[in-house]
C-alpha cells in the first residue's frame, strides 16, 4: 500500500505530536522552546502598581542556606522575588537558569522566595540534578491574594512598600538587562 504526500505529511504531524507531547524528548523541546521564546518580562509604571494587602504568610524552606519556617512578614521592607514554580513544568524549567544567575547576583540585596507544593525530595533531586542552590520554599498558609496565581511559572518583583513592579506569568528572561535595572533601582530606594 502507498502513501500519498498528504498522508505522509499528516503521518509526519502526528509522530511529532506524539513525541512533543509524551515522551522525555518533547519535555526537552518544550523546554527549549520556552527558552527561545522567553523574553524579558515588563516592568509595571509606578502609578498602575498594585500593592500586598498582607504580609501574613507562613512557608516552609526546604533548600538553600538554612532550612525551616520562614515568616514572610520578616521580608516586609525588603526588595523580594516570589517565584511560583514545579519541577515538572517545562516553561519553570526554562527559565530557572535566568534565575538561579539572578539569585547568584542579588542573594545578599533581595529577598528570594521560590515557592512549589512539591514534595521536598523531588525539588532536592531536581535542584542537585541541575547544580541550582536556590532557596525553596513550600507554602504552609495561603498566599497573598495579589501574588498568587493559578498558573506557573508565575513570578512577582516587590518593592519595599510592598508595591508589586513586575508581574510575570509564564516563562521570562529574568537575567535581562530591564530586571537587573528595576533590581538596582528598588535596592537603591
Amino acid at each position: 500500500m502507498k502513501l500519498s504526500k498528504n498522508q505522509l505529511s499528516n503521518l509526519g504531524l502526528l509522530i511529532f505530536i506524539v513525541v512533543f507531547l509524551f515522551t522525555p524528548v518533547g519535555k526537552t523541546l518544550k523546554i527549549w522552546t520556552n527558552r527561545l521564546l522567553a523574553f524579558s518580562p515588563s516592568v509595571v509604571s509606578v502609578e498602575d502598581r498594585s500593592s500586598l494587602s498582607t504580609y501574613e504568610w507562613n512557608l516552609n524552606q526546604i533548600s538553600g542556606d538554612r532550612t525551616g519556617s520562614f515568616d514572610f512578614r520578616d521580608a516586609e521592607g525588603k526588595v523580594v522575588l516570589v517565584n511560583l514554580w514545579a519541577t515538572w513544568c517545562p516553561p519553570c524549567i526554562a527559565e530557572m537558569p535566568s534565575l538561579q544567575e539572578l539569585y547568584n547576583d542579588y542573594k545578599e540585596e533581595v529577598v528570594f522566595l521560590f515557592v512549589t507544593h512539591e514534595e521536598q525530595e523531588r525539588v532536592l533531586s531536581f535542584l542537585n540534578k541541575n547544580g541550582y542552590n536556590i532557596p525553596v520554599f513550600q507554602p504552609l498558609t495561603t498566599i497573598p491574594e495579589e501574588i498568587n496565581s493559578n498558573s506557573i511559572p508565575a513570578t512577582f518583583l516587590i518593592d519595599k512598600n510592598g508595591k508589586i513592579a513586575i508581574k510575570k506569568k509564564g516563562a521570562a528572561d529574568w537575567n535581562s538587562n530591564t530586571v537587573r535595572n528595576q533590581i538596582d533601582q528598588l535596592v537603591g530606594q
